[in-house]
C-alpha cells in the first residue's frame, strides 16, 4: 500500500516505518493518524514482520506533535473524536503481538512523545527534546499521554512535566526512565534496527506472549498477574517454537523458529 506520509521499509524480519512529513516536523494530523492506523494493521498482520522501529524523517523531529494548524479550528465534538483517533493508534501500538521500537531523533513532544510512548521501549538521539507543551496551548495531553506517562515514570514527575509544558533534554529523559538508551544521531537508527533484529531473531510467540503479559499485567492485581504469566506460559508448551527452542538447545544448533 503507498502512503502519503509514512515511508515503510521491510529487511530481515524487520519494518522500518518513518513519519515522513519533515516540512511540518512530521505532526501528526488526521490523515496521517489514518495512515498510521493502515500501517500497524497492516505490519501487524504480516507473520514476516518480526519487529518495528518507528521513527521520523529528517534531523529535527522525531514527531513535533499534533497539528495546531487542524486542531486550532476544531469544535468540542471535532476535538474528541481527534483525541480517539490519536488514542487508537496507541492502544493499536500497545496491543501489537510484534514489538515496536520508537527511535526518537529528534523533538518528541506532544502527540510526539505519545507516540513514542505508546512503542514498547524508546532510543533516542542524544539531541532528542520530549515533553507536553500542550498546557502552554490552553490544552492538554490527548493521545494518552496523561496515563501512559504516570504509568511509566510515576505520577509526581508526569505531573511536573505535563503541568510545566517544559521540554527536558534527553540526557534528562534517560534518568526519569522515559528513554532506555541514548545514542549519537548517526549511530540511533542502526542500533534500534540492531535490537529489532535481535529480537526477530528469537521466538516470536515467546516475545508476542511476554509483551501481552506485561502489558495486561499491569492492569491487574500482582497475584493475578503472576496467574496470568503462568497461563500464557504453559500455553507455549503446545507450540512449534518451544519444542524448536529446547531442541535446539540440547542438539547445540541455531533455532529456526516459525512462529507457530
Amino acid at each position: 500500500m503507498a502512503y502519503r506520509h509514512l515511508l515503510v521499509e521491510t529487511n530481515e524480519g524487520v519494518a522500518t516505518l518513518t513519519v515522513n512529513r519533515p516540512q511540518s516536523l512530521n505532526a501528526l494530523n488526521s490523515e496521517v493518524l489514518d495512515e498510521l492506523q493502515a500501517a500497524l494493521d497492516t505490519l501487524e498482520a504480516d507473520r514476516t514482520v518480526k519487529a518495528v522501529v518507528l521513527t521520523g524523517a529528517g534531523e529535527k523531529a522525531f514527531v513535533a506533535g499534533a497539528d495546531i494548524k487542524e486542531m486550532a479550528a476544531m469544535t468540542s465534538h471535532q476535538a474528541h473524536t481527534f483525541a480517539a483517533k490519536g488514542q487508537k493508534v496507541m492502544l493499536t501500538l500497545e496491543r501489537m503481538t510484534t514489538p515496536v521500537i520508537a527511535a526518537v531523533n529528534g523533538f518528541a513532544l506532544g502527540g510526539g512523545l505519545e507516540l513514542a510512548l505508546g512503542c514498547d521501549f524508546i532510543y533516542a538521539s542524544e539531541k532528542a527534546k520530549v515533553g507536553f507543551p500542550e498546557v502552554t496551548l490552553g490544552i492538554m495531553p490527548g493521545f494518552g499521554g496523561t496515563q501512559n506517562l504516570s504509568r511509566l515514570i510515576g505520577a509526581n514527575k508526569a505531573k511536573e512535566l505535563i503541568f510545566t509544558g517544559k521540554m527536558i533534554a534527553a540526557d534528562q529523559a534517560l534518568a526519569w526512565g522515559i528513554v532506555n538508551q541514548l545514542c549519537a544521531a548517526e549511530d540511533l537508527v542502526p542500533k534500534a534496527l540492531e535490537t529489532a533484529r535481535g529480537i526477530a531473531r528469537v521466538g516470536t510467540l515467546g516475545v508476542a506472549y511476554a509483551k501481552d503479559a506485561i502489558g495486561s499485567g499491569l492492569d491487574m492485581s500482582r497475584e493475578d498477574g503472576f496467574r496470568y504469566e503462568a497461563s500464557l506460559f504453559g500455553v507455549l508448551f503446545a507450540t512449534q517454537d518451544q519444542r524448536e527452542g529446547m531442541a535446539a538447545f540440547v542438539e547445540k544448533r541455531k533455532a529456526e523458529f516459525k512462529g507457530a
